[in-house]
């Protein structure tokens, strides 16, 4: 604000209601201290995006879903990601008990989806319960990808939520390929509810930024580890 005021020559009020025209007119967006061109501001917020964790997750395990796949997605903001990376694949699959993944999907895709039955339970919006297990009885997937709360080569793949981590221990058994998200900050971490030792798991996906020290002992158990 104060270079406008000096290069001009005018009044700071004078400033404020030419950036205030501007902005209602979409041709600027008002930051702190002045103002960015509207362009200016998109590319840095694509920029923003695309180096996001859950982004760049989402865009690894897209990579290794092929066409024509059945796809089980579970909840959380990871999944989500990887759903929003699916949207340019054709004719798959997706098989969700995530109410957010479900509707994205629904959203902005022609994918096949078919969505479980279950209480909605947490700010994930997961469907858990007998209804959501009746359903994974009957269903089979290429791949099976899940959000856990925590991964350790010693205490093995859990979860914050007992609920989740009793659906996690079904979809274990539906899956030709187990992939698991983890959270950068989780690695190394164990949560409260057990789904089972970390050789149920085929693949771990993470951030570049996990623990290396965790990383080396989950690889060193014979995990795969994918980092984005």
């Amino acid at each position: 604000m104060a270079e406008l005021t000096s290069r001009f020559d005018v009044h700071a009020a004078t400033i404020r209601r030419d950036l205030k025209k501007l902005e209602e007119e979409g041709k600027v967006q008002r930051v702190h201290g002045g103002a960015v061109a509207v362009e200016e501001a998109a590319t840095a917020n694509a920029n923003t995006s695309l180096n996001d964790p859950a982004a760049r997750i989402g865009r690894a395990v897209a990579e290794v879903i092929a066409d024509g796949e059945t796809v089980f997605l579970g909840a959380g903001p990871l999944t989500r990601a990887v759903a929003r990376s699916l949207s340019s694949h054709s004719r798959l699959t997706i098989v969700t008990n995530s109410l957010e993944v479900a509707y994205w999907v629904a959203l902005h895709t022609s994918h096949t989806l078919i969505v479980t039955g279950g209480q909605a339970s947490g700010r994930d919006l997961g469907l858990v319960g007998q209804l959501a297990k009746t359903a994974f009885s009957s269903l089979r997937a290429d791949r099976v990808i899940l959000e856990l709360g925590g991964i350790s080569a010693v205490g093995g793949l859990t979860d914050d939520s007992l609920p989740q981590a009793e659906i996690a221990r079904t979809l274990l058994e539906i899956g030709s390929q187990v992939i698991v998200l983890v959270p950068a900050e989780r690695v190394g971490r164990v949560a409260a509810a057990y789904i089972g030792p970390t050789s149920d798991a085929d693949v771990i996906v993470t951030p570049r930024e996990a623990p290396s020290s965790f990383l080396w002992d989950l690889s060193e158990s014979g995990m795969r580890i994918v980092l984005a």
